[in-house]
């Protein structure tokens, strides 16, 4: 399963209508891809795997600055996972994988937000849930994962 960089043009904003239609409201990434389009952003913050010429699984890796990290210890640049998605029947097929393991390969910390009934996937791909802190997570429900030398910040 090869992870590509999606480009930020119209043809992956019509790819991302089959997403809308077949997973939650809330992952929908159109609006992202919209701005981006108008704000012409080279640097896509998305990345896919295609089925044959089908775009079935995506999501979004922001790379923040450590100068914003609450969550890890050293303090450090990390990245934000977002919005994991896998189109119905392509899911239980390592593709959600391939995606994860694409974002543990850059060797950073990756922070994301478990969705309701998703921590036991999360756990699966070696992630932890964060020790929950109402100023800084104000309802969200981090999961983390850790590379080796670094631990949750206290």
């Amino acid at each position: 399963m090869d992870v590509q960089r999606l480009s930020v043009n119209f043809k992956t904003l019509e790819e991302f209508e089959n997403f809308k239609e077949y997973g939650s409201q809330e992952l929908s990434m159109k609006e992202d891809l919209q701005s981006d389009i108008i704000e012409d952003n080279s640097e896509s913050p998305f990345y896919g795997i295609y089925f044959g010429n089908k775009l079935v699984a995506r999501m979004s890796l922001y790379k923040i600055d450590r100068k914003y990290d609450q969550y890890f210890s050293p303090p450090q640049d990390y990245l934000e996972l977002w919005k994991l998605e896998v189109l119905g029947p392509y899911q239980g097929k390592g593709f959600g994988r391939a995606l994860v393991d694409y974002a543990k390969s850059l060797n950073l910390p990756v922070k994301t937000n478990a969705r309701q009934r998703s921590d036991h996937f999360w756990e699966k791909m070696g992630f932890s849930p964060l020790t929950y802190d109402k100023d800084r997570d104000r309802g969200e429900n981090p999961y983390v994962w850790f590379p080796k030398g670094v631990s949750e910040q206290k």
